[in-house]
């Protein structure tokens, strides 16, 4: 892939509903969640900014060792869209972005990678969908910066993507992972797929 893509991984949410720091909560294997999920996502595209909250200490060693360029979002409490603002904002000048959550571990590569081709073949927004599920990452061309750049609250891109569903280009894939996010400790124990 030619163009410069730019992997966004947002990992400034609170957690509340696990009770824990998730994102440092270890998968079977021992890996840290949102470490799976910048793994998963930099396998795919190698350049990646994770977002953070303020005073995340651990979690920002852990992201930066692992290879991302870490921001701390100062208004991340304000919401998702505030986090994506930031890390948009990060990334310069790049021809787009992927888009991707740190609480959804289970997100193959080559999914991911197949939101990155699309995009390279001229898709102006990308998404993998699974049995008609659209899931993320979610890939957005440089066209779209000044909205993304000027995102508030907590919908993330949602309103984003409503308004311009007729250029969200949707890719078929056999991977429940793009649709398994983890909220719970619940959620790591369901089986999926």
């Amino acid at each position: 892939m030619s163009k410069d893509y730019c992997g966004v991984l947002l990992a400034a949410g609170a957690a509340r509903r696990f009770g824990s720091n998730k994102l440092l909560h270890p998968l079977d294997g021992g890996m840290p969640l949102a470490l799976a999920a910048l793994a998963n996502l930099r396998s795919a595209v190698p350049r990646v900014i994770a977002v953070v909250r303020p005073r995340q200490t651990q979690l920002v060693q852990r992201l930066n060792a692992a290879g991302a360029t870490v921001i701390e979002c100062a208004h991340a409490e304000d919401g998702m869209g505030e986090s994506l603002a930031c890390g948009v904002k990060a990334a310069g000048d790049a021809a787009g972005w992927i888009v991707a959550l740190a609480d959804m571990p289970f997100i193959r590569p080559d999914s991911i990678a197949k939101v990155a081709a699309a995009l390279a073949a001229g898709a102006a927004i990308a998404a993998p969908a699974y049995q008609g599920r659209r899931g993320h990452p979610v890939g957005l061309d440089h066209a779209y910066r000044r909205q993304l750049e000027a995102l508030r609250g907590d919908a993330g891109a949602r309103a984003l993507l409503e308004q311009n569903r007729d250029s969200v280009t949707l890719i078929d894939v056999d991977d429940p992972g793009v649709c398994r996010d983890i909220d719970t400790p619940d959620d790591l124990r369901q089986n999926y797929g």
